[in-house]
């Protein structure tokens, strides 16, 4: 398990220097900092002055240097847009994304596997058929047409939830929650709804096509056949092997969720990571984009690492064929 670990981590670092890499080589490319710092009147004096100020004058390697030194150290330089570090601006803006990513991660969990789970034992009956056709379409409608509908009919016609912001929160050291405050819920509900559909549908129709491949199991006939309630076959024996790959899909859109929020979070303003990295790509704020991307990165490969430990408490077979290989 160790040496697992150790390959793991090793791998990790790996990734997490070419997505330094390629996102710093990238934003090189998008728009001049300088240009939007100073605007078109500047003389080249003053170009000359702050390029050499922000460290733009340097060769690509030089900065690429100081940029994973300063990654390290948790710095990510000053964002060019506010001048405040960067480091400060994820920090506030961080609680408000997991906020929002977790609430609708658990939403997708605690609908999307047991109507998988109804929609595998009663196939063919209605409500499976209207929960598969309810799947589908939240498969297919985009992420913001969703917020724009949600947003008409509780917000503006309805009048019953807010349509933006984050609402009243709660300092707890560096961190900021509107768990505590019954504001912060309402402000809550619709974005996390709108990011939780796709995620939802996704998990339902994997739960449904895993669920119809393990009933079809030799063993699962077996327990049947041993006189097993219904309960204990269904839940004590197919759902536990149905989980291995959700895991894996799960613990991908967790990261997905974080990853893809910018969009909810531009329809309902909500103040997250998203938001603050449509603002630096509008402005060519190449220390934020590159930090948020990295940090992105970052995410998946602790969340995959995670999957994979979790593999091994789900799957018996898995801890077998280990204990096997090293003998």
């Amino acid at each position: 398990m160790l040496a697992f670990i150790l390959r793991r981590l090793l791998q990790a670092v790996v990734v997490m220097l070419a997505v330094a890499f390629i996102a710093f080589m990238l934003f090189q490319y998008v728009g001049d900092p300088v240009t939007n710092l100073l605007g078109q009147d500047a003389t080249p004096e003053q170009r000359d002055q702050l390029r050499a100020d922000l460290g733009l004058d340097q060769p690509f390697p030089v900065q690429f240097a100081r940029f994973v030194g300063n990654a390290v150290q948790g710095e990510f330089g000053l964002s060019l847009r506010q001048g405040r570090k960067v480091s400060a601006l994820i920090v506030e803006r961080f609680p408000a994304t997991m906020e929002l990513a977790l609430t609708a991660g658990v939403l997708a969990l605690l609908v999307g596997i047991p109507l998988g789970v109804y929609a595998a034992l009663n196939r063919g009956s209605f409500g499976a058929q209207v929960a598969m056709s309810a799947s589908l379409l939240g498969v297919s409608l985009p992420t913001f047409l969703i917020g724009i509908l949600l947003i008409l009919v509780f917000a503006v016609e309805l009048k019953v939830l807010p349509s933006f912001g984050r609402g009243e929160v709660v300092q707890i050291g560096w961190w900021t929650t509107g768990f505590l405050s019954p504001l912060g819920w309402r402000h809550l509900i619709l974005p996390a709804i709108t990011l939780s559909v796709f995620q939802l549908a996704l998990i339902m129709r994997l739960v449904r096509a895993e669920m119809l491949e393990v009933l079809r199991t030799d063993y699962i006939k077996f327990a049947k056949a041993r006189g097993l309630p219904n309960r204990v076959v269904y839940f004590g024996h197919a759902l536990k092997n149905t989980l291995v790959p959700v895991i894996t899909i799960t613990g991908l859109q967790l990261g997905s969720l974080i990853a893809f929020a910018i969009i909810t979070e531009t329809v309902f303003q909500w103040p997250g990571m998203g938001l603050l990295f449509i603002q630096a790509v509008q402005f060519a704020d190449i220390p934020v984009m590159a930090a948020y991307l990295c940090l992105i990165a970052l995410i998946f490969v602790v969340i995959n690492l995670i999957v994979d430990l979790l593999y091994f408490a789900v799957d018996p077979r898995l801890r077998i064929e280990k204990s096997a290989a090293a003998h």
